[in-house]
């Protein structure tokens, strides 16, 4: 009897943790998971920048780190604040980065061991990323922004299994060898029934800052040859940039009101490519909705 009232209390809260994920969902807009085939492409990069710059335009944004293992979105904003616990009976708050935008990262729950490693396996890390998203008072969101780790294992998956709607954004670099694995990753979206929003082409080409001439360190025009043999969106080339290095690594994001720099330039015009995309498949969903297809 004992057994069976125990496995009776778990089904009961899963039922109970299911209901909350989807209520949850539900009052979220626009769901984008960023991805990449490999690391060292800048993903979280970009999903940190796009999250700031959703924000900035007016949006409500919340931005999930699920890279459970090497979480990079604190650093990369300089992000200081720590997950506050709610009142009784409330959820947690995230940490709030601007007064419209919100931060969860595993980082933020390991108070001054930033260094600390995750050694987790599979069910623990799902049961963390379903956490990120029941046990967090999110509010109503126009957008949530996940940054995965790079591959195809349990986060993406995870995501892919839980947040249903969400749509992959692939980033990568012009080589081949990133070429490579980001064919996995668009060939992982179309297993799992995951849409994708577009590819992004990061280290696209470096700017002389002497002569103005371009140097292509990691090739050329990769991520749109992909893109058009995948019949994929190709929603920006980002060049490489040492600003935004140095700007990374200090915890800086003031580059992005710099609109003389190339980099800003570029990122800004993906990131109305991605709003524009994502609005205009929501309206295709709705169309579809309204004739019962």
């Amino acid at each position: 009897m004992a057994q069976e009232r125990q496995e009776e209390f778990q089904q009961e809260s899963h039922e109970q943790q299911e209901r909350e994920l989807q209520q949850t969902l539900s009052m979220i807009g626009h769901k984008i998971m960023v991805m990449s085939g490999k690391g060292g492409v800048g993903k979280s990069s970009v999903a940190a920048y796009l999250a700031l710059a959703l924000a900035k335009k007016g949006y409500k944004v919340g931005l999930m780190d699920v890279d459970l293992h090497g979480p990079s979105i604190p650093r990369l904003l300089g992000l200081k604040g720590r997950i506050e616990a709610g009142a009784e009976g409330e959820k947690a708050k995230a940490v709030e980065y601007l007064p419209n935008m919100w931060v969860i990262s595993i980082e933020s729950l390991m108070g001054e061991n930033r260094d600390m490693a995750t050694i987790w396996r599979g069910p623990l890390k799902i049961g963390v990323i379903r956490q990120f998203i029941t046990e967090i008072n999110w509010r109503d969101l126009d957008f949530m922004i996940m940054d995965s780790p790079p591959g195809t294992g349990d986060e993406p998956l995870t995501v892919a299994q839980t947040v249903k709607d969400a749509k992959a954004l692939i980033v990568t670099t012009p080589q081949e060898i990133s070429l490579a694995d980001i064919r996995k990753s668009i060939n992982f979206c179309r297993q799992v029934h995951m849409d994708i929003l577009g590819i992004v082409e990061n280290m696209s080409g470096l700017v002389c800052p002497h002569c103005g001439k371009t140097f292509d360190l990691f090739k050329a025009r990769g991520g749109m040859v992909t893109a058009k043999k995948e019949n994929l969106p190709l929603l920006g080339t980002l060049p490489l940039e040492p600003e935004v290095v140095d700007s990374g690594d200090s915890g800086r994001v003031d580059f992005l009101d710099n609109s003389e720099l190339a980099y800003t330039q570029a990122f800004n015009k993906m990131v109305e490519a991605v709003i524009k995309q994502s609005e205009g498949e929501s309206a295709a969903e709705e169309g579809r909705a309204a004739q019962g297809i």
